[in-house]
């Protein structure tokens, strides 16, 4: 495989993803992957396909995530630097894979990222349609919402992108928007 597609990607995916709360956090991964790939002029589908594929283990696995990815993967054909990227998003959680590429650093920041957007956007009346990053900044800094998102890991990869953490929300929630209804994340009935 020359290249890793979000096809493919949510195939492989369904082999051993069925939880519903899983299959929609690979959802808001790959919409915030999709972004940063078009902020760093890189190609959207490999970076949306490798958000969607980010936690193929975890519903099996989930106490030894990440070790029983990379050879079914490997085996499937995926592109090593897919693979790696993959595997890098558990550094320092799960293994000691430092993240490198802007794909990589940027798999592991939206991970917990994704996860307060998604939480933050579930308590407003219109969704995320009408997040903005003040607001989202708000539920970020209290660290009692979307307790279980590690904060210090997301400041982490914030650093390694050298970007801030409002520049890396407001990507991840434009990419999060402009899939609103497939993210269950559009205005309330």
């Amino acid at each position: 495989m020359e290249k890793l597609t979000l096809e493919e990607a949510k195939r492989l995916n369904a082999e051993m993803v069925t939880e519903d709360h899983l299959l929609l956090h690979a959802a808001n991964v790959s919409a915030c992957m999709g972004a940063f790939a078009e902020h760093f002029g890189e190609d959207p589908e490999e970076w949306e396909a490798v958000g969607w594929l980010h936690d193929y283990d975890f519903e099996k696995f989930p106490d030894d995530h990440l070790a029983h990815t990379e050879e079914p993967l490997r085996a499937a054909g995926v592109p090593e630097r897919d693979i790696r990227a993959i595997l890098c998003h558990g550094y320092t959680l799960h293994n000691d894979i430092r993240p490198e590429t802007p794909m990589e650093k940027t798999l592991f920041t939206v991970d917990e990222l994704s996860g307060i957007i998604q939480a933050a956007a579930r308590m407003r009346p219109l969704g995320i349609t009408d997040l903005e990053v003040p607001s989202f900044m708000k539920k970020f800094k209290d660290k009692k919402f979307a307790a279980k998102c590690n904060r210090e890991l997301i400041l982490q990869g914030c650093g390694m992108l050298g970007m801030d953490i409002r520049e890396v929300s407001e990507i991840a929630i434009r990419g999060m928007k402009a899939r609103a209804g497939e993210l269950q994340l559009g205005p309330k009935a």
